[in-house]
C-alpha cells in the first residue's frame, strides 16, 4: 500500500474503495457489507475521512556507529547533568516494567522524558546465562523522540549504550563520594559491567593499582590485559581488602561480599543485583546510600533495588542532589560511602542525546523512510 492512501476491502475481497489525502468526497464512498461476523446488522459510517501523517524519516545507528560517536568523557558530564535534572523535578520517568521470561531472562521497557535532553525509551532484555552463548547478558534498543511533536527521530544500539552509561554514573558517583586520595580500586565481576567500570573509574581517579576479581579466573585475566595498572586479585575478599573503592558488577543472586571487609572510609559501588541482593543488609547499613532515584526503596524489582526494599526513603540521598549542592556527599574521611544503582532512563536520554546530536551533525548511519 502506497503511504498516504487508505484501501478498503469487502468482506468477499474486493476494492470498495480508496481514501487519499486533499480529495474531497467527489462521489459518495461504496459501503461495506452491513453484516457483522454473525450475520447480524451492524452500522456503518457513510463516510471515510483520511488524514496520513507527513512521512518523515528515522536515524538508524548501529552498534558500530554509536560506540564510534558516543565520547566517555563528554557522556560522564552529560550523566551528572541529567541526574541533577531528574533530582530536580522536572523530568517524567516512570518505574521501569518488566516481563519475566521464566527464570532465564526478563525484557524491559524504560521510558523517561529529560526536558532539555531527550524525550526516548529503552526496550532492554536480560539474559544472564548469555555468557555461555558468547552473547551480552544486556541486549537493547533505544528510540529518540521530538519533544515538541513526539515524531520518532531515531533508533540506535542500547546495548552498549546500556553497558558504558551504568559504568559511567556508577562513575560520576565515585567522582562525587570518593575521597580524594583514593588510589586503589576493586572490580568485582569481569563481565561487560567489569569492563564498563575498567574503562570509566580510572578516568574520575588516578588509581594506581586495580585489583579485578571474577567467579571465572579466566574472565579476571582476561579483564586485567585491558589496563596497564589492573591485577588479578585470587577472590572477593582478597580484592576487597584495603581497597579505596569497589564496584561490584555481577549478576549474583546473593551478597558477595561482607561488611568486615571494607576499609574505614571505602566507597562502594554496586550495580548488579537483578536478580538478588548483590549487597547485604548489615553493609547497606554500615554506610550513608546514595541513589539514581529513591524510587529504588519504594518499587519492587526490577524497578527498585532488592537491597533497599523497606528502608526509610529519607535516609537516601540522590546523587543529582549531592552534584546540585542541595543535599550533602562524604561528610568525613572514615565515612563508608554507598552507591546503589537500578539503572534509570535519564541515563540512556543523556547517552543517546549525544548519539543522536553527533550523528546529525557528521551525517552518520541510515536515514529510514516512515
Amino acid at each position: 500500500m502506497k503511504s498516504g492512501r487508505l484501501v478498503l476491502f469487502s468482506r468477499e475481497g474486493g476494492k470498495t474503495h480508496q481514501g487519499h489525502r486533499g480529495r474531497e468526497n467527489q462521489s459518495q464512498p461504496s459501503r461495506l457489507p452491513n453484516l457483522d461476523t454473525q450475520g447480524k446488522p451492524f452500522r456503518v459510517f457513510p463516510h471515510i475521512f483520511y488524514h496520513p501523517a507527513r512521512v518523515g524519516e528515522l536515524l538508524y545507528l548501529s552498534r558500530a556507529d554509536v560506540e564510534q560517536l558516543l565520547d566517555i568523557d563528554s557522556m560522564l558530564d552529560a550523566l551528572g547533568k541529567a541526574l541533577v535534572v531528574y533530582s530536580s523535578g522536572i523530568a517524567s520517568v516512570p518505574p521501569r516494567a518488566g516481563a519475566r521470561v521464566g527464570d532465564r531472562g526478563m525484557l524491559g521497557a524504560m521510558p523517561g522524558y529529560v526536558p532539555g535532553i531527550a524525550l526516548e525509551v529503552k526496550l532492554v532484555s536480560v539474559f544472564p546465562a548469555n555468557h555461555h552463548h558468547g552473547l551480552p547478558s544486556h541486549q537493547g534498543l533505544i528510540m529518540v523522540f521530538d519533544e515538541d511533536t513526539g515524531a520518532p527521530l531515531a533508533v540506535m544500539d542500547g546495548t552498549y549504550i546500556t553497558a558504558i552509561r551504568t559504568g559511567g554514573t556508577a562513575a560520576v558517583a565515585a567522582r562525587a563520594l570518593a575521597r580524594e586520595d583514593a588510589s586503589v580500586l576493586a572490580i568485582l565481576g569481569a563481565g561487560v559491567q567489569g569492563g564498563s567500570h575498567l574503562e570509566t573509574f580510572p578516568r574520575v581517579r588516578d588509581f594506581k593499582e586495580i585489583r579485578v576479581a571474577s567467579r571465572d579466573p579466566d574472565h579476571a585475566r582476561a579483564l586485567a590485559t585491558r589496563h596497564p595498572r589492573a591485577l588479578v586479585a585470587e577472590s572477593f575478599e582478597e580484592a576487597v581488602r584495603g581497597a579505596d573503592v569497589v564496584a561490584c558488577c555481577t549478576d549474583a543472586r546473593s551478597p558477595i561480599l561482607r561488611r568486615e571487609w571494607l576499609k574505614p572510609g571505602a566507597h562502594l559501588s554496586s550495580v548488579g543485583g537483578t536478580w538478588g541482593p548483590e549487597l547485604d543488609a548489615e553493609t547497606i547499613a554500615a554506610g550513608r546510600v546514595f541513589v539514581e532515584w529513591r524510587g529504588a526503596a519504594t518499587n519492587a524489582p526490577p524497578a527498585g533495588a532488592a537491597e533497599l526494599q523497606g528502608l526509610d526513603t529519607g535516609s537516601l540521598t540522590e546523587l543529582g542532589e549531592v552534584l546540585a549542592g542541595t543535599k550533602p556527599g562524604r561528610v568525613s574521611p572514615d565515612e563508608i560511602t554507598i552507591y546503589k544503582s537500578t539503572g534509570h532512563a535519564v541515563e540512556d536520554a543523556a547517552a543517546a542525546r549525544l548519539v543522536y546530536d553527533r550523528a546529525k551533525a557528521e551525517g552518520a548511519g541510515v536515514s529510514l523512510a516512515l
